[in-house]
């Protein structure tokens, strides 16, 4: 066993910035179990700040200053920031309150729906199954009044956090962009002087972190668009919610397809029941999903990015695990990092490669 570890160890760890990186990752992750929700809107300013400078390379690109660059990205990044936050999010929960107020409306619907079963399949389905159904979920709606009421009143802190949030986010993202390579040299201070291992994975992760990142927010906006209008120009209820769950839900491919298809059906259903204009709704959502998958998706992103689905779910499941909800919605940049650690790690065998191409040459 120990002759196991020894060759593994001399395969992967030869070198001392090899130990160096794997110390990091150790930390990094032991932060995200311990205090991840304390670093939650330092590391959502550092992704907004990445995301927002290269805004900026590309106005530097095409002639314009740093500083100017960095002006215009962080103007952006503010009005976009607040236009959501004050403009989207209470849009958002409003209807996400109509919802829940209608609640009792579509379950009565629903109970008219399910009587014909026992009558039709009383094999399947009796009477009394069906009353115990019903009579549970109208005790649990029973008790939703009294825990929206309390649940409201226990989230004042909550509210006083996002406040907070909505104050130190941008701070912090004007911060990293205005000072970016004096903080890059703070930290870098802390690294060996040569690093060429850390600098070939930096490379390695930078190209493919900012291609995912970057491409993912352009295909929520477009998604996200595109459902909205399709959903108002057809009058179908909450489109602005219906809109932002399908938008975010391509962060999470295949899974937040399908758990966003409950509610678009179930709120299509409701509002017309089973006819064309249910059967429109549910085949432009389909018809969205396949041009998303099949035209959007390979124009923003190349085969590098591309994740295995059971790579996917494994990303969900343990960051989701370790850092609840901000886990899931990390989930696959989080893989798309590491997936480019794997890449750039060295082995042993592959330096010694190198080695001899350098001496052949």
């Amino acid at each position: 066993m120990l002759e196991i570890f020894n060759k593994w160890y001399r395969r992967y760890l030869f070198e001392e910035e090899s130990v160096l990186l794997l110390v990091i990752l150790t930390i990094a992750v032991v932060l995200l179990m311990t205090i991840g929700d304390i670093l939650t809107p330092l590391l959502a300013a550092i992704v907004l700040a990445y995301l927002m400078q290269g805004v900026a390379s590309q106005l530097q690109r095409h002639g314009l200053p740093q500083s100017v660059g960095v002006a215009i990205a962080y103007i952006v990044f503010v009005g976009v920031f607040f236009g959501v936050s004050l403009g989207l999010l209470p849009l958002v929960w409003r209807q996400l309150m109509s919802l829940v107020s209608e609640t009792p409306r579509m379950l009565e619907q629903a109970q008219q729906f399910l009587g014909v079963l026992p009558e039709k399949y009383p094999e399947l389905v009796t009477e009394a199954q069906l009353s115990g159904v019903m009579n549970m979920a109208q005790a649990e709606l029973a008790g939703l009044g009294q825990t929206i009421v309390t649940r409201t009143l226990a989230s004042i802190p909550g509210i006083l956090t996002v406040m907070v949030y909505m104050i130190l986010i941008p701070l912090l993202v004007f911060f990293f962009l205005k000072d970016r390579e004096q903080i890059l040299g703070w930290l870098s201070g802390f690294l060996p002087a040569e690093r060429p291992l850390l600098r070939r994975i930096w490379s390695e992760m930078n190209m493919q972190f900012a291609r995912y990142a970057r491409g993912k927010v352009v295909e929520v906006i477009i998604v996200g668009l595109v459902t909205y209008f399709a959903f108002a120009w057809m009058g179908l209820n909450y489109a602005a919610l219906l809109g932002l769950l399908v938008g975010l839900s391509v962060i999470i491919p295949y899974i937040g397809a399908a758990l966003v298809t409950i509610p678009v059906v179930m709120v299509a259903f409701f509002q017309w029941g089973v006819g064309s204009e249910f059967y429109a709704v549910f085949a432009v959502y389909v018809l969205i999903q396949v041009l998303d998958g099949n035209v959007l998706v390979p124009l923003l992103f190349s085969e590098a990015v591309n994740l295995h689905p059971v790579a996917i779910i494994m990303a969900v499941l343990f960051f989701g695990g370790i850092w609840g909800l901000w886990g899931v919605f990390f989930a696959i940049p989080l893989a798309t990092l590491i997936k480019a650690v794997i890449n750039a790690w060295p082995t042993a065998e592959v330096a010694t490669e190198k080695v001899e191409q350098e001496t052949l040459s």
